[in-house]
């Protein structure tokens, strides 16, 4: 519990600098900067796999309680990852539809997102911390997580709609319950007072229903690395240095998701892909390395063709 205390400090110190030296001010992110950030955040995370080789081969108080070869860790952390800096491509669109539906401004954004971050480690450490009990105490577990991800495949081939009234999420009626709420307000505060009484802003209900938002996705890219590793630090640590970076890449990619429009099929290969994983684990083990490479070639040929699909004339 010693060094998930370290790397908790960590974070919180990676997210005080950012907020408190960076980003003191509200201001619209522009794309070099973001797209600078993005840099610095996979940077970090590259070093920390670097961090995991070491304390799982000296068994760092103990944390290698799986006996994992340090080879096996590192491989294990960057394809943990790896997976859910994919599938959080999928949440950045569900982002940008939430602000544009709430019309929060550009410079109100980064707030929002820290805050959600802020949130995100907490839940994503307790669903962690159950899946793996969940694992380790049923075999039949990885069963129900590459049902999950299997499912989550189709439907993403299916699509949704993306008219949503996310006035009306459970997130939002939740709060409403509690706090009144005014979605006319415009000066960048979670709460302002009416009348003497306390009143939420539409600022607080995107951040509400962004935090919802992010406990469902958690529902596909926790038991995606499961398929991975079931060692609760290495999950957790890759999750969390993928959700770190989901700001800078939010501000990054928000406005040229259009432009690629065939990752949707690498994201369902990914899903396909670790949950059949799942599905055969007891009867035959796709090696570590092998599984990288897979998740990358998904990956990269997802971009490829969006970018031959783009540079082809139009038909007329």
């Amino acid at each position: 519990m010693i060094v998930w205390g370290f790397f908790l400090l960590l974070v919180f110190s990676l997210l005080a600098l950012d907020l408190g030296v960076f980003h003191k001010k509200d201001k619209v992110v522009t794309v070099k900067e973001s797209l600078i950030w993005t840099a610095i955040w996979v940077a970090v995370a590259l070093l920390f796999g670097a961090v995991i080789y070491y304390i799982y081969d000296v068994n760092f108080m103990g944390i290698n309680t799986h006996h994992t070869l340090p080879q096996k860790a590192i491989i294990d952390f960057y394809t943990g990852y790896l997976i859910e800096e994919s599938l959080s491509l999928d949440n950045i669109f569900v982002m940008a539809l939430i602000f544009s539906f709430f019309k929060i401004e550009g410079l109100y954004q980064h707030k929002i997102l820290f805050w959600g971050i802020i949130g995100a480690v907490f839940f994503r450490m307790l669903m962690i911390v159950l899946g793996t009990a969940f694992v380790e105490a049923f075999e039949w577990a990885t069963y129900i997580f590459g049902g999950i991800l299997i499912f989550s495949a189709f439907k993403m081939i299916k699509g949704g709609e993306e008219d949503e009234d996310f006035d009306k999420t459970l997130g939002v009626r939740l709060l409403q319950k509690i706090y009144p709420i005014d979605w006319k307000d415009q000066s960048g505060n979670y709460f302002i007072s009416q009348n003497g009484k306390r009143v939420a802003t539409g600022l607080f209900a995107a951040l509400v229903v962004i935090e919802f938002s992010d406990i469902l996705f958690a529902v596909d890219s926790i038991p995606a690395i499961f398929s991975i590793t079931t060692d609760p630090f290495i999950v957790f640590t890759s999750n969390i240095f993928a959700i770190l970076g989901l700001r800078s890449l939010y501000f990054f990619l928000a406005g040229m998701l259009d432009k690629f429009e065939y990752m949707k099929y690498s994201l369902v290969g990914v899903l396909m892909f670790v949950g059949v994983k799942m599905l055969i684990v007891h009867y035959f083990e796709i090696p570590a390395l092998i599984s990288l490479g897979i998740i990358v070639f998904l990956l990269t040929a997802g971009v490829v063709f969006s970018m031959l699909h783009k540079d082809k004339p139009a038909q007329s």
